[in-house]
């Protein structure tokens, strides 16, 4: 964070100072929530969750080097008590924004976000200093914690913003407003929070609201293939700059293609010139987002040349998101457990399939969350795709939507042990483990709640022999 004194913060925030003999002192380490993330100079917020106190590790972390603590009371260390710890974290977010004077890029969208927000990072950390959101740490807490990363040669500051509902973009935007504003798709993510597309993309539309005026230097970055993105170009004053493969889009791709690898090339045309594309990603799916950190980059400054370069250098910053690991064997072990919707799902058994090149591949699939009424019709939906796209064995793990995944390949002709459900993630490494052959491809994909991840892991722990090692 850049250095603020105790005495400034306390102003900023609304808080009272206690046990500080010196408001002077500043802080010039991060400000974090985690007690084990403790710097020299940091400044400690501390959150009252279900089942642990941040107030408790006061006197630990000041003695291990934070100035002092924002709490909700007095804790017998330096502290800053405030009535509302993450609204005071939010007010100072947006005063830290605010002094740095640095180009705020934000993106939302129903998938797609992280990944897309890492290439945006790559990408534009080749022009100047840049700070993006870690993960997806997308919300009410994560959003303020990574603007106040940002340290005085911060030029660019790249947000994922996440909603559940109408009103909370709008809240992010409030606490650090955006010069540049991404809307890459508004999707079925989450659709049983928000009650329909319609909803969802009200909500999403709340970004480009928030932009400035085009001649104060705001632009809206929409994608030109989502009809829900593109009509929102009726609800900013910003400069609006399409993104896609239509004809239609400033940024669009043609020639796209896929490796033999199933990592997508393409040939990447902007408003000021060419240059080709053969990112490091997996997928198709990825191409949407390339164009979406391309049509970023070039409205900051960057060429043609130096956005497709970067592009084909890119990797991806953020865990079990297409995490592609061969084992010694020749099994390839596709890890994109983090979450899932039926968007993404689609795109990572494509990319399974492009990926194998013929070789036998396994899909190991659990629940999509939060989809309400749609769920069960999105599993069977996700379970027939299987077949049509021809995955030599579907294994669906866990309960109820796992079933329909299962359901939705038998009734697509998916019989015999083509496909198969079973309880839980020690039930689907226990079968991989008895069935896997030297050169099969294995996705392993479902919502973060599940915890599909166990199963990757797993089957990445090799003994000595060979055998898989189960968790």
């Amino acid at each position: 964070m850049i250095a603020l004194s105790l005495a400034e913060i306390a102003e900023v925030v609304g808080g009272q100072t206690h046990d500080i003999p010196d408001p002077s002192v500043q802080v010039t380490g991060p400000v974090v929530r985690d007690s084990r993330e403790v710097a020299p100079g940091s400044l400690f917020a501390a959150f009252v969750g279900e089942r642990v106190d941040g107030h408790d590790f006061a006197a630990q972390v000041v003695g291990a080097g934070a100035v002092a603590v924002l709490a909700s009371r007095p804790v017998g260390v330096p502290a800053i008590v405030v009535d509302d710890v993450p609204a005071a974290l939010g007010a100072l977010a947006r005063h830290v924004v605010r002094k740095l004077g640095a180009t705020l890029v934000a993106l939302t969208g129903s998938a797609g976000k992280t990944s897309t927000k890492d290439l945006i990072a790559q990408v534009l950390r080749r022009k100047a200093p840049t700070v993006w959101t870690p993960g997806s740490f997308n919300n009410e807490i994560g959003l303020p914690l990574t603007a106040l990363s940002a340290t005085e040669d911060t030029r660019f500051l790249v947000l994922e913003m996440g909603a559940r509902g109408i009103g909370h973009i709008r809240y992010l935007t409030n606490l650090t407003p955006p010069r540049i504003g991404l809307v890459l798709n508004v999707g079925t993510a989450h659709i049983g929070e928000f009650g329909g597309r319609e909803q969802i993309a009200q909500a999403k539309g709340e970004l480009v609201e928030a932009l400035p005026p085009a001649e104060e230097g705001g632009a809206a970055i929409l994608n030109a293939d989502d009809p829900f993105v593109r009509a929102m170009a009726s609800r900013t004053k910003a400069k609006v700059v399409l993104f896609g493969e239509t004809d239609e889009a400033d940024v669009r791709a043609e020639n796209v293609r896929l490796t033999d690898g199933g990592q997508p090339s393409f040939t990447l045309h902007t408003p000021s010139g060419c240059g080709d594309v053969t990112m490091r990603l997996y997928g198709e799916h990825h191409v949407s987002n390339a164009l979406a950190a391309a049509a970023v980059a070039h409205e900051l400054g960057m060429s043609a040349e130096e956005i497709a370069t970067a592009l084909s250098e890119a990797g991806s910053l953020s865990r079990w998101r297409m995490e592609v690991t061969e084992r010694p064997d020749g099994v390839t072990v596709v890890n994109d457990a983090y979450n899932a919707n039926p968007e993404s799902m689609r795109a990572a058994l494509r990319a399974l399939v492009a990926m194998a090149k013929g070789r036998r591949t396994w899909a190991v699939l659990g629940k999509m969350a939060e989809l309400g009424d749609e769920a069960l019709a999105e599993h069977d939906a996700v379970g027939r795709l299987a077949v049509r796209l021809n995955v030599s064995k579907l294994v669906a793990v866990g309960g109820r939507e796992a079933a329909w995944l299962q359901l939705g390949a038998y009734n697509e002709g998916s019989w015999g042990e083509e496909s198969v459900h079973v309880s839980d993630a020690q039930a689907a490494v226990d079968l991989l483990r008895s069935e896997l052959r030297p050169g099969d491809v294995v996705l392993v994909k479902a919502s973060r709640s599940v915890g599909l991840e166990r199963v990757a892991q797993a089957l990445l722990e090799t003994g000595a022999e060979g055998e898989v090692a189960a968790r």
